[in-house]
């Protein structure tokens, strides 16, 4: 038979079958289905979970503590890498190259150069510095490291700052404040959102008018000017840990207007549909209608709003720990590492120390490629 008649009806099969499918399918496998068409959202979703592992485990990845310093190796340039030793022979084991130690006769600046002559190969799963892994257990295990032939030589993958410590280090470490922030904040907005964007659209009246005059309040002031009060307000004595809650919740406070309009908007056209009014007719108490009806009516809507919040509250945080206004040493998160590169002289003898800025650009670029790939996919009417 000719292949030429068969084609369009098998494509005419292919097309029937594909439309019971998605006939069939429920609204979390459609939004699945979309998502994963969208490139770009996808590989910045495997890009946050590879932030996220690397925050998680930390202590392994990182090859020294982040506050421990080195004296003798002060404003180290990331170190060069190769698979050649000081003898010029191929190895197939990764090796990093020594350092010549230089100071300036005018200046008495201390500078670094490559030595190839010297060759470390690098060793993994040593044995180093012990920390608490995932806040249960100790462990002294780390990805990589030099051996006893190093012979004190440190290995900076970013180089190191003022005071000889690690930036590779550091930066990982941080990478569990400035991230979980984020999460932590778009929660608790989360809570206020639904909570009072669904009382202001589902009552009405005056508790309506009350919350809307409060969200056009808070949006009516200029956000970094506000957060930038009330982190000031905070004393400076408080212990990191509260600090850390207290920016969590002044950023939570601020950034829930958005949901919460959202929220109310969605409430103010579901309240008159018919299974919201069949829940009530049938004796369903108004919080059961809210939590088991409205809400995941539109929750695939609430998770791409989030996540595009997320961005906002990194670049927030850090923007407060690089003003001095955030975290404070020793704190360690993005911005407080990016305090290290507020003058000239930092940015042009040592501009590695402004590697933490490519991080959160590299997680708020994932964020909102993340953001806009599931607000696509959670949109109904896109195809």
């Amino acid at each position: 038979m000719d292949n030429s008649l068969t084609s369009p009806n098998q494509d005419l099969i292919d097309q029937a079958e594909e439309n019971s499918i998605i006939a069939i399918a429920t609204p979390r496998q459609l939004m699945w289905w979309k998502f994963r068409k969208h490139r770009v959202a996808v590989f910045s979703s495997i890009a946050l979970i590879f932030m996220y592992l690397m925050a998680i485990f930390a202590g392994f990845l990182s090859p020294y503590d982040p506050n421990a310093y080195n004296a003798s190796y002060k404003y180290v340039q990331p170190m060069v890498f190769g698979l050649v030793d000081g003898e010029g022979n191929f190895t197939f084991r990764p090796g990093v190259y020594g350092l010549i130690q230089n100071r300036d006769p005018e200046t008495l600046r201390t500078t670094y150069e490559t030595d190839y002559s010297r060759w470390y190969p690098i060793h993994f799963f040593v044995k180093g510095t012990s920390y608490t892994f995932l806040q249960f257990f100790e462990m002294d295990i780390h990805l990589f490291g030099l051996g006893e032939e190093a012979e004190g030589m440190p290995i900076f993958v970013m180089g190191s700052d003022r005071l000889g410590r690690d930036m590779f280090s550091r930066v990982t470490y941080g990478s569990q404040v400035s991230l979980s922030i984020g999460l932590v904040s778009v929660f608790l907005s989360l809570i206020l959102g639904i909570v009072l964007g669904g009382i202001s659209g589902y009552y009405g009246g005056i508790a309506d008018t009350v919350i809307q005059r409060l969200i056009e309040f808070i949006r009516s002031v200029p956000s970094l000017p506000l957060w930038m009060a009330l982190t000031a307000a905070l004393p400076p004595e408080m212990p990191q840990e509260q600090r850390y809650f207290g920016i969590t919740v002044i950023l939570s406070v601020i950034g829930w207007t958005s949901l919460g309009r959202q929220v109310r908007g969605r409430f103010l056209a579901l309240r008159t549909d018919d299974f919201v009014l069949s829940a009530r007719l049938s004796g369903a108490s108004d919080l059961r209608i809210i939590i088991r009806h409205m809400v995941p009516s539109f929750t695939s809507h609430i998770i791409a709003s989030l996540t595009l919040s997320i961005p906002g509250i990194i670049l927030a945080e850090t923007a407060l720990s690089f003003l001095g206004l955030g975290l404070r040493q020793p704190a360690i998160s993005w911005g407080v590492l990016l305090q290290e590169a507020q003058n000239i002289r930092t940015v042009a003898l040592a501009p590695w120390l402004l590697l933490p800025g490519l991080s959160v650009v590299a997680a708020v670029l994932a964020f909102n490629f993340l953001g806009d790939g599931l607000r696509d996919a959670a949109d109904p009417f896109s195809r």
